[in-house]
């Protein structure tokens, strides 16, 4: 008898762990030598992580984990593929704050102009 009760919880951590995962892969990837070792980098991974989230937040045996992290791994496409182009990095999300300063500097000495113009006049 299949039990759908705990089916239906492991694929709920997988999903959980595996959106983790891939944000945590596509940070990292960028440090292989070489493109073909990513999908095996990315099991490692899934497998990993998957153990362990599922160790810290469930109560479930550690040999259901490992399904959790199997599945983490065969759903990782698909959470990657409704996350693509939503994930912005540190870096970036550094740059707009700081694009966005000089821009509110900028506004704040343009105004500072116009009035010593206006004073002028």
């Amino acid at each position: 008898m299949i039990k759908w009760r705990l089916l239906e919880n492991l694929l709920l951590v997988a999903t959980a762990s595996s959106t983790i995962s891939v944000a945590f892969i596509q940070k990292t990837k960028t440090y292989l030598k070489c493109s073909k070792h990513v999908c095996f980098y990315s099991f490692i991974i899934n497998m990993i992580l998957g153990i362990i989230f599922t160790i810290t937040f469930t109560d479930v045996e550690i040999k259901y984990s490992f399904w959790v992290g199997l599945f983490s791994y065969i759903g990782a496409d698909t959470i990657y593929k409704s996350l693509e182009g939503k994930l912005t990095s540190f870096r970036d999300l550094k740059s707009s704050q700081e694009t966005t300063t000089k821009k509110d500097d900028s506004t704040n000495d343009l105004n500072d102009i116009e009035e010593i113009t206006y004073d002028e006049r």
